[in-house]
Formats: structure tokens, sequence, C-alpha cells
């Protein structure tokens, strides 16, 4: 069984930086894409940033070089590493792998940026 544990929220201050990190465990062989969605009380939940299990990236555009997505496939973690976060950016962030086609998701941490 596979499962992903998102860790590292909390609550900074505007222009702040937090990193999540996360962890999948499991009958995992290899995971494929791996990446990082958001919900905003009353939003849809959108994307964040991705990254193949070779290393390329995709970012939202609204993130305009503040985000970092990288991955440890020897460990099977994901990180995101957000800078100059802004209240806007308040979400629960959820992590996202395709493990053999099929796609799992964390249960989500919540980041809250105070202005």
């Amino acid at each position: 069984q596979v499962q992903l544990v998102e860790s590292g929220g909390g609550l900074v201050q505007a222009g702040g930086s937090l990193r999540l990190s996360c962890a999948a465990s499991g009958s995992i062989f290899s995971i494929n894409n791996m990446g990082w969605f958001r919900q905003a009380p009353g939003k849809q939940r959108e994307l964040v940033a991705t990254i193949t299990s070779g290393g390329s990236t995709n970012y939202a555009a609204y993130e305009k070089g503040r985000f970092t997505i990288s991955r440890d496939n020897a460990k099977k973690m994901a990180y995101l590493q957000m800078n100059s976060l802004k209240p806007e950016d308040t979400a629960v962030y959820y992590c996202t792998a395709d493990i053999v086609a099929i796609y799992y998701w964390g249960q989500g941490t919540q980041v809250t940026v105070s202005s």
C-alpha cells in the first residue's frame, strides 16, 4: 500500500520561507512524476509544480521563481522550497506521485502566510 506524507507546513510572515517535504512509502519500485498542488479555502485545487524522475521541472506561472521543487529518488522524497511567501500563498499543500500510472495523494499540509 502506497502512502504519501507531507510535512513542513506552518505559519510564516509574508516574505518568509518554508520547505515542504513529501515522503513516499509502501510497495514502490519506482516513482514517475511527483508534484505539489495547493487548495485555498473556497478555491479549486491548483498546480504548484511538478518534477519528473529525471529532474525536469514545471511551475505554475504565478510562482515567478519563488518556488523550487526537487526530489531524492533514492529516498522516495520530494521537496518544495518556497521563498518570498505572500498571504495569497495560504493554502493546504498536497503532494502527488505517479506510481505505475496511478496518482497517489498525501493528506496535505497547511501553509499560512500572515501579512
